[in-house]
C-alpha cells in the first residue's frame, strides 16, 4: 500500500504511484544510506538515459549533499527520505521509507502534460521490472 509514502509526497496531486519493498537486512542504514544505496552519489549511465534522456528529468550535477544521483533531496524524516525532480511535462518523487521492518521504495508522479502519460506508460513496465532489483542489489551493498 502507497497510502504513508503518499502523505510524504511534495507533490499537489498525484496520478501514477507505486511501492516495492525489501526485508530491511542492514537495520541500521538511514533512509539516505538506502537511497545512495539504490542510486548512488551520481546517476550512472542507464539511469541517465532513462531519467534525462526518455523521461527530461532536470537531475543536478555532481556529488553533493544535498541530491542522491542528481535528484534533489527535498524532505526527510526520520524513517524516510524524499527525493523530487521534474521535467517540462512530469514532476516526481521518490520516497524511501524504513519502517515495520521493511525497506520501501515509492514512485509518485504528477503528470503536468498530456504527453507524460503518453511516455510514461509504457516506461512504466520497465520501472516495474527494474525497481524490485534495484533494492535487493542496495540491500546486498548494505549487509556486506
Amino acid at each position: 500500500m502507497v497510502v504513508a509514502e503518499r502523505t510524504l509526497s511534495s507533490l499537489p496531486r498525484i496520478d501514477y504511484a507505486d511501492r516495492f519493498t525489501v526485508d530491511n537486512t542492514a537495520t541500521d542504514a538511514t533512509p539516505e544510506q538506502w537511497a545512495r544505496a539504490m542510486f548512488g552519489n551520481v546517476p550512472s549511465p542507464a539511469e541517465r538515459l532513462i531519467w534525462r534522456g526518455f523521461l527530461g528529468l532536470r537531475l543536478l550535477p555532481g556529488r553533493s549533499p544535498s541530491t542522491v544521483a542528481g535528484w534533489r533531496i527535498d524532505g526527510r524524516g526520520d524513517d524516510w527520505i524524499r527525493l523530487a525532480t521534474g521535467s517540462w511535462f512530469m514532476s516526481g518523487n521518490l520516497v524511501v521509507r524504513v519502517a515495520d521492518g521493511q525497506v520501501a521504495l515509492a514512485t509518485l508522479l504528477r503528470y503536468d502534460r498530456w504527453l507524460a502519460p503518453v511516455v510514461w506508460r509504457p516506461l512504466s513496465a520497465v520501472h516495474r521490472f527494474l525497481v524490485p532489483r534495484v533494492l535487493r542489489k542496495a540491500a546486498a551493498r548494505l549487509a556486506s
